[in-house]
């Protein structure tokens, strides 16, 4: 049986591990916000990247991609590497993934999906919501081992929009960053 990873964040432009399909869709009654810290890829320990997770909220979508894994070595491999990459988010929940806005079916059922809960127990990087500018600016100086927080928030805007994704949260917080940016750049020059 066939293994269903469904990715909202660097898993849309990046999956890192061999699949057979990847369909763009999205999963119901949830919203990507940046509200989890990064201590290991997009920012230190010290000052904290943050990248996104999921949060319920009744009637919303949130648009991605499921990546379908079938052979056995590489359901394996993903997972053992899904595990190292995905390891400061706390939940993996097991969602219907929709391809049309009009479908009351899923085109998948049971499809993993990592989250970082709000649970701070549970999660010790969620940060929580902040106001655009307090993530923006947070983000704009953030760097890690996988590089700088902002590349992240760049790449994932422009990946949502190439899968036709509109993502406000997303635009909000990349509009604000090249504020920051530019003004940054205005005042060393």
């Amino acid at each position: 049986m066939a293994m269903w990873v469904f990715g909202y964040g660097s898993l849309i432009w990046k999956a890192g591990f061999n699949y057979d399909d990847r369909l763009v869709g999205f999963i119901k009654d949830y919203r990507r916000v940046f509200y989890q810290g990064s201590t290991d890829h997009r920012g230190t320990p010290e000052y904290p990247g943050r990248t996104v997770t999921l949060e319920p909220a009744q009637g919303e979508v949130c648009w991605g991609a499921a990546y379908k894994i079938s052979k056995k070595e590489d359901k394996e491999t993903a997972l053992t590497y899904l595990e190292v990459r995905e390891k400061q988010y706390d939940k993996k929940v097991y969602l219907d993934f929709f391809t049309d806005p009009t479908a009351t079916t899923p085109a998948v059922s049971g499809v993993m999906v990592y989250i970082g809960s709000a649970d701070k127990k549970l999660n010790e990087n969620y940060l929580g919501p902040a106001t655009v500018e307090e993530i923006a600016k947070q983000i704009v100086h953030a760097e890690g081992p996988s590089g700088p927080n902002r590349e992240y928030l760049f790449r994932l805007e422009k990946a949502l929009l190439q899968i036709g994704c509109k993502d406000k949260h997303v635009m909000d917080l990349a509009n604000e960053a090249r504020r920051i940016l530019s003004e940054g750049e205005l005042t060393t020059s």
